[in-house]
């Protein structure tokens, strides 16, 4: 790839802000992984639904394809299954074994549960139909605490998302040929074949997420494609595919958030946008393309914990519809 054509792309991309991390499963602590068979004794629906998943099946269809097999060979990797390159964002270890015992499970999304397990399903020492709501209240913020990422934290749970779908690792890219990340968006991929709504309803149905759910989903799903993005960028140091691919996703990003910020006016949104502003999308710029990615992380939490959708009506033209979902859910 000639060196100056991408020296140039880059700098180009930078106007896009002048005019207008690290993988979190790899800071787990793998030791702590319980595994799905553990959170299928009651999730039992949940996990029968996981089962008709791509994250179900990459355990035995990710090895023996024919690229993977081709990226590891690249990258000196001799067992897909027990290198923590592929291991962290692919399969599920239990107990910090190397050999792992399932593909993209409960763990990958929810965090390892050890330390939360017996708190969430505990209620308060009672049966469920005896806790007060106060209890369960209780029983849930002990839970968060003790690490477990609930649904209802969509910055946590979209973040988590993110980091494994625009791929961490720049070596990987350029010397394995690994794709730099995939087309994800959180509505069309949550609400696609991944979709469990299943434990409210004791397994009876697979309801989508309301208008107002799907809303959060997706404006902070687009602030933290954005916040990932500009952390990629800043962690890239050669001028190679990597480098290219993530500051186009972040040039992307920029221009889709600014658009949906028209549409959803808040002081978070607008401090988003106001981020942006003489940021340069070029190499070299870790120290400040961090500090913009940490600006918009802090008005995605916000965003997370402030609202509900039920004010942003005015985005429900960008929302993508069920044509647009990922696979199909499990009913």
């Amino acid at each position: 790839m000639n060196r100056h054509w991408i020296i140039r792309l880059l700098a180009g991309l930078a106007l896009v802000f002048v005019a207008g991390t690290a993988n979190a499963q790899t800071n787990w602590d793998r030791t702590k992984m319980v595994g799905p068979d553990k959170c299928g004794e009651c999730h039992k629906a949940s996990v029968e639904a996981w089962k008709g998943t791509h994250h179900f099946k990459t355990f035995t269809a990710m090895p023996r394809a024919k690229a993977a097999r081709e990226i590891a060979g690249k990258m000196g990797i001799k067992r897909i299954k027990s290198d923590g390159l592929c291991v962290d964002c692919h399969f599920t270890s239990v107990g910090g074994d190397d050999k792992p015992v399932a593909g993209i499970s409960c763990e990958s999304c929810h965090s390892p549960g050890k330390d939360w397990m017996k708190l969430h399903s505990g209620y308060s020492g009672k049966k469920k139909e005896t806790e007060s709501k106060s209890e369960a209240a209780a029983r849930w913020a002990k839970s968060v605490k003790a690490g477990m990422l609930r649904p209802d934290n969509t910055y946590a749970i979209a973040k988590n998302c993110y980091n494994c779908h625009v791929v961490p690792q720049e070596k990987l890219v350029n010397t394995g040929g690994h794709p730099a990340g995939s087309p994800f968006e959180l509505v069309s991929w949550s609400q696609g074949e991944v979709r469990h709504n299943v434990w409210w309803n004791g397994g009876k149905g697979n309801p989508e997420a309301d208008q107002n759910r799907k809303r959060m989903l997706f404006v902070i799903g687009q602030a933290v494609e954005l916040e990932t993005a500009l952390r990629a960028v800043g962690n890239a140091t050669v001028n190679d595919k990597y480098a290219v691919a993530m500051a186009k996703r972040a040039s992307n990003a920029a221009k889709r958030f600014s658009a949906l910020a028209g549409k959803v006016s808040t002081p978070e949104t607008k401090a988003i946008v106001a981020a942006l502003g003489g940021v340069k999308l070029s190499l070299n710029q870790k120290k400040a393309l961090n500090a913009t990615a940490n600006k918009i992380a802090k008005q995605a939490k916000a965003i997370s914990a402030k609202y509900d959708g039920s004010k942003f009506g005015a985005i429900d033209p960008f929302i993508p519809g069920s044509k647009a979902y990922k696979g199909k859910p499990a009913r």
